[in-house]
């Protein structure tokens, strides 16, 4: 009995083997179906190590014998250095549900890091027509659609490498299916040139926002 206590107690606070998180898992946001990563770093002396998302482990990693996966979608990397052990948590083809806590778990302890993921899902964008023919002093109301992003994108619009102010174009958004959702963005203009225009939308896990283009062909009324 007093050895299996003395065991026990060698994990607690303020024992000669303690052992703690240095460095938690920090926010991600990825687009979906892409690779998420988190790492945690823990001092020198942990048994078991436990990753669990929206509160339902996923992964669990030994000291004795590496990691229990349990599924293809969440493996782990580790490394070991003179200032502890950091295990690397991998999602693999993230989903919107994936979307949430990330915590890694010292059970012993009860002590517990997190961050919190952010899946992003890229939809489409598209003007329905490539080109448009308008007369002079005539004005146009040019529709782009966004369909099918997560969360709604942000839209703006460009001319010739130039923004166009806000004024003259109305965004909506609205509530899509899955989870999803979609964004109607009309320009209104009046060209006194022929000129291209193009459609910006983008959400934070894009490196670039998407664009969609449309060629306005200014038609002289004299000609």
């Amino acid at each position: 009995v007093y050895v299996f206590t003395d065991c026990v107690f060698s994990f607690l606070p303020g024992c000669g083997f303690c052992y703690s998180i240095i460095n938690g898992p920090t926010n991600a946001t990825v687009l979906a179906g892409s690779e998420a990563r988190f790492n945690c770093t823990l001092s020198v002396g942990w048994v078991i190590l436990i990753w669990l998302s929206n509160g339902n482990p996923v992964l669990t990693v030994i000291n004795s014998q590496g990691a229990v996966e349990t599924s293809d979608r969440f493996t782990s990397q580790n490394y070991t250095s003179s200032n502890g052990f950091t295990s690397e948590l991998i999602i693999h083809n993230t989903q919107l549900s994936d979307s949430g806590k990330i915590e890694c778990s010292i059970q012993q302890l009860s002590e517990s890091s997190f961050a919190f993921l952010s899946v992003q899902v890229n939809g489409s964008l598209f003007i329905k027509n490539s080109t448009l023919a308008v007369k002079e002093n005539s004005t146009v109301e040019i529709v782009c659609e966004a369909l099918g992003w997560a969360p709604a994108p942000d839209i703006a619009w460009m001319t010739n490498d130039s923004f166009i102010d806000k004024s003259k174009y109305v965004t909506q958004q609205s509530q899509g299916s899955n989870d999803l959702h979609n964004a109607l963005s009309i320009l209104t203009l009046t060209p006194t040139d022929t000129e291209v225009l193009t459609c910006l939308a983008d959400i934070e896990a894009l490196p670039n926002p998407q664009n969609a283009t449309v060629t306005v062909i200014f038609v002289n009324s004299t000609i």
